[in-house]
């Protein structure tokens, strides 16, 4: 068995399933389940069932509130709207990152509004008369920008809860940061001491990001982290069902929403009690969110709460953040492979300032580090094509008889001192490196609108002229003239057409990974050229002497 071609059928294969599951959801798509009853996006503290009849009770009063005006703030690293009316950040845009669309404009990851994507991040406060995210604040400017040396801002968002105790919830703002303070000063200017709890929550509905790849689908969902539990992703549909399973209660970890490319989190700090909770709202909302409990506040006294908030690009170094927030990149399940992998394509591209270009150098490394496997493989294929002339008059004296034609090949192999397995270690070892580059490329915000060069401008997306897959295909082409010709008929045409097959498959990989296999097929080339050549010529001379 050639398994050249075995390494081209798992290719192949992998590529199918992963575009045939794109199809699926391209052709049906899930349908949105309207909610048989209304639910609030108040979260419920289910360690605190007392506090229910108070939290009904603020959700009937809340509803008396429309509409606020809208804070703006600006930073060097995002642009934020912020309503009056809860504090909600209800538009979020990243000022070093392009939209996927339009490079004309910026990245948004929260948005709010009709016939927009929506998805914002909310806070409050638990407890009879406490203000939370539907409670109008008041402030004292409309606009903030982050200029000069400072190195913060800070919005500052007043409101006096209906028993007179003083709320004010901050924004703190950082420069060259995607992390946001959203704190809440408590002033208890009652005679007795009051107990509440602060919840932070993100509201989305399902929708995948615009722009994504329906032939090449992507996580979008929730995800929670805890020390004990590690890093657990939580689907909408899960949730939905009810079918959830991670811990509730911890002293650790963090909440957030992921999709590709960009996560946000929120991030309590460590040793403190937490509670996460999911939940499905009204119609395509979903809220996933932490619940953090405020140590009692005696008459008179002041207490603080805080909980930072992540949004912003998903990177493995976001681990000094929070611990495990650099899982948030998901190189699948070749994560130990695909990271080394990375982490060699990012210093390279820190010396070339080039994606492209260190795509290129990476494929020339990795064959020179399977330099010796692959020569294994390829004189094992340039022996079978010296033997083919006799295996062909094999076939057809054995036409009739398959043991005998079986038991006549392994003689032939025998004499000829070929082992038709040498050639299965070289390529299964390939296999996990070709899928772990993939997920690497594909997960990597880094290689999202980067450019290589020419009509090549995103090595994230797919070559918009399919330039670069049919380059490949021409590649596979060539390289199969180098290989036997297989015995069976069948499978000969099979090969044949595999490479305007894989052209096919290519046009929706991300020109990055196309770019990688062209160079990796012709360095393949080269070396099974000179491989073969040199094989033949020493036949030639054996067969003369």
């Amino acid at each position: 068995m050639d398994f050249q071609r075995l390494f081209l059928f798992l290719i192949f294969s992998f590529s199918l399933m992963m575009v045939w599951d794109g199809w699926q959801r391209y052709q049906h798509p899930q349908v949105e389940q309207q909610a048989a009853t209304t639910k609030s996006d108040l979260p419920v503290a289910t360690t605190k069932p007392a506090d229910l009849a108070a939290q009904t009770a603020i959700i009937q009063q809340a509803a008396k509130v429309d509409s606020g005006k809208i804070i703006k703030v600006k930073t060097d690293f995002l642009e934020a709207q912020i309503s009056s009316v809860g504090g909600d950040i209800q538009r979020l845009d990243f000022v070093k990152h392009l939209d996927g669309q339009d490079k004309s404009k910026q990245f948004v990851l929260f948005e709010k509004g009709a016939g927009t994507h929506n998805y914002v991040a909310q806070s409050g406060l638990l407890g009879a008369g406490m203000p939370n995210h539907t409670t109008l604040f008041s402030t004292e400017q409309d606009n903030y920008e982050l200029t000069g040396n400072a190195d913060q801002l800070q919005v500052k968002l007043t409101a006096v809860a209906a028993n007179g105790i003083k709320v004010v919830k901050l924004l703190t703002f950082h420069k060259s940061s995607y992390v946001i303070d959203v704190a809440y000063e408590i002033e208890n200017t009652t005679a007795t001491a009051i107990t509440t709890s602060a919840y932070y929550q993100f509201i989305r509905d399902s929708v995948d990001p615009v722009g994504g790849s329906k032939m090449v689908p992507t996580y979008t969902g929730m995800a929670v982290y805890t020390d004990k539990e590690k890093f657990q992703k939580v689907a909408f549909s899960d949730v939905e069902k009810s079918k959830v399973s991670y811990p509730k209660d911890s002293d650790n970890g963090w909440i957030g929403m992921l999709q590709h490319y960009f996560v946000a989190a929120w991030l309590p700090k460590d040793k403190t009690n937490r509670e996460f909770f999911t939940r499905k709202l009204e119609g395509d909302s979903y809220s996933a969110g932490v619940i953090v409990p405020v140590p009692a506040i005696a008459a008179g006294q002041k207490s603080v709460v805080s909980v930072p908030l992540y949004a912003g690009p998903a990177q493995s170094t976001l681990d000094s953040i929070a611990p495990g927030l650099g899982l948030t990149v998901d190189y699948g399940w070749l994560t130990v492979v695909a990271t080394p992998i990375f982490w060699m394509l990012t210093f390279i591209q820190g010396i070339v300032q080039n994606w492209g270009v260190a795509i290129i150098l990476l494929t020339v490394l990795i064959k020179l580090l399977f330099f010796p496997l692959s020569a294994a493989s390829y004189r094992s294929m340039a022996k079978m094509r010296l033997v083919a002339p006799k295996l062909e008059k094999i076939k057809l004296q054995y036409a009739d008889d398959r043991e005998k034609l079986n038991r006549a090949m392994m003689d032939l192999y025998k004499t000829e001192k070929i082992n038709p397995l040498g050639g299965c270690l070289p390529v299964i070892i390939q296999i996990p490196v070709f899928i772990a580059l993939y997920w690497s490329i594909l997960a990597s915000v880094e290689m999202r609108n980067a450019p290589f060069f020419g009509w090549i401008t995103d090595l994230s997306t797919a070559d918009p002229f399919f330039v670069l897959p049919i380059l490949m295909g021409a590649s596979m082409y060539l390289q199969s003239k180098l290989n036997p010709v297989p015995p069976d008929p069948m499978q000969a045409k099979i090969m044949k057409i595999m490479p305007i097959a894989f052209s096919v498959v290519f046009f929706w990989f991300p020109a990055g990974l196309v770019l990688y296999s062209i160079v990796n097929n012709a360095l393949s080339i080269a070396q099974q050229w000179y491989i073969t050549r040199g094989i033949e010529v020493a036949g030639a001379a054996a067969a003369k002497r």
